[in-house]
């Protein structure tokens, strides 16, 4: 049975936004195929918002699912689906912007996106081939050329919305104060052991839609672990309320006023992920939760390591 989750507003735009994305990151990358069987089982599902990234490699298999859904009747138009993908830190320049983003409608097979974003706060300074990236290709992002490229993919009509990922408060105010139009969306890690509370609060008096990555913590990736789905306080809680742990996971996050993006190729948890609208936690959960000691562990760590030395410099 498909199921229809609410939505949230975002940006000064009018726009929607479901307020559970489904993720489309797997490392190592997943096979083309079962990406796009994945995709279409999630639309069955009732998932309408689906999240990727040029350096994912997931646009091409999403494209083709969202033309296979249409194809066979899964959805009627593609206005019913909400669609995020990212310019990735080789193409944060100016005049490399437009480019990059019709680069990632072209695999999607779409005119437009719903929403685009900066994947990180870094410029590198050519295609990286290895992990870790060598300090003297990784520059800082400037941040006005590059914002006023992203506004520009908005008026021209190749997104809808604009927005960041992975970026503090501090990055923030540098595009808040000179923005015409303001980043409707901040997509970080966020989940109970990572709770981000300063950063939800700056952005929520900014006026900024925070969408939580590693909802779950990633795992099964290279850079997640299963911290969350072996944490004994949110098993104890799921426990007593005939719940999953990443139910409370997901619910907890919903309730800060957070979207999510979670990723399961799983038909059965990918339903599941879903079950989280109709019970809430009690406030003596959330106060267990809020107690829990916090550690960022679902991100590359070298990328937010090497954030913190760029902004540093600022």
């Amino acid at each position: 049975m498909e199921i229809k989750g609410p939505e949230v507003s975002i940006g000064s735009c009018s726009l929607t936004m479901p307020v559970i994305g489904m993720g489309t990151a797997s490392y190592p990358p997943a096979d083309a195929e079962i990406t796009k069987s994945a995709i279409l089982e999630a639309i069955r599902a009732g998932y309408r918002h689906f999240d990727t990234a040029f350096v994912y490699g997931s646009e091409q298999p999403l494209g083709e699912a969202i033309a296979e859904a249409l194809n066979i009747g899964l959805i009627k138009s593609r206005d019913e689906l909400f669609i995020t993908s990212k310019l990735w830190c080789t193409f944060a320049e100016q005049d490399l912007v437009i480019p990059a983003i019709k680069m990632s409608l072209k695999n999607l097979q779409l005119e437009y996106l719903d929403l685009y974003l900066i994947h990180w706060p870094l410029k590198f300074s050519k295609e990286v081939s290895r992990f870790p990236i060598p300090k003297e290709e990784v520059f800082l992002l400037d941040i006005k050329s590059v914002w006023s490229a992203m506004e520009e993919c908005q008026l021209l009509g190749l997104t809808k919305a604009i927005g960041v990922s992975n970026f503090s408060s501090k990055r923030l105010e540098e595009i808040l104060s000179l923005a015409k139009i303001p980043p409707a969306v901040n997509q970080v890690e966020m989940n109970p052991l990572w709770q981000q509370k300063e950063l939800k609060e700056f952005c929520k008096a900014k006026g900024i839609h925070v969408s939580a990555h590693s909802p779950l913590g990633s795992y099964g990736t290279k850079w997640g672990d299963n911290r969350i789905l072996d944490c004994d306080v949110l098993k104890e809680i799921a426990e007593a309320r005939g719940k999953t742990t990443a139910q409370i996971s997901l619910r907890w996050a919903y309730e800060q006023g957070a979207s999510v993006i979670t990723k399961s190729f799983n038909k059965d948890r990918m339903k599941e992920n879903l079950e989280i609208f109709d019970w809430s936690l009690s406030i003596e959960d959330l106060d267990k939760i809020s107690g829990l000691p916090q550690r960022s562990g679902s991100s590359f760590p070298q990328f937010i390591e090497l954030s913190k030395e760029v902004e540093a410099e600022l």
